[in-house]
């Protein structure tokens, strides 16, 4: 039951061939961005839009995309999207709007396995226009099968419910 409850907040479409993927801001550990680079680097997508708020006097996504130039990834593979979000549901309208200005309509989704589904259909939703498909980046705390074996996991899989019913009711 705990596994189910684990598996419930992961939506994975699989890669497809796309006009771009799109990485959300959070990505501590990288593993989103190098998940969509490596989709970029097998010819799924030409590139990768990389979102992120500002930490530290810098922009998450500046400094994922170092990290992902310093792993052998090539810059042209990433295009920055800075900002100051707060929210997934800010985040994906104000990226929604940059697609929509650059002329894509078909994207791979790309966020932490936990964060997938509530993500999907946020996206979805506040971009209706867009094809999306949504693929999970492997989390260091968060596997649905263990999720309730440490404190992180713990952490996550609770936060992560908590916003998804948040996110049903409209808060």
């Amino acid at each position: 039951m705990l596994a189910a409850a684990g598996a419930a907040l992961i939506e994975d479409d699989g890669p497809r061939s796309m006009q771009a993927a799109v990485v959300l801001g959070g990505d501590q550990d990288c593993a989103r961005l190098m998940k969509a680079a490596s989709l970029a680097q097998a010819g799924y997508v030409p590139f990768v839009v990389v979102s992120g708020p500002e930490a530290f006097g810098a922009h998450e996504c500046d400094l994922t995309i170092n990290y992902a130039e310093r792993k052998g990834f090539p810059a042209v593979l990433f295009r920055p999207y800075p900002n100051d979000f707060t929210s997934t549901e800010s985040e994906v309208q104000g990226i929604g709007k940059y697609l929509r200005a650059h002329g894509i309509t078909r994207v791979l989704l790309v966020t932490s396995n936990y964060h997938t589904r509530r993500a999907a259909r946020l996206f979805r939703r506040k971009n209706r226009e867009l094809e999306v498909r949504v693929i999970p980046a492997a989390d260091r705390y968060f596997t649905p099968q263990t999720w309730w074996q440490s404190r992180e996991g713990r952490k996550t899989f609770l936060l992560e419910w908590t916003k998804t019913v948040a996110s049903w009711v409209g808060a």
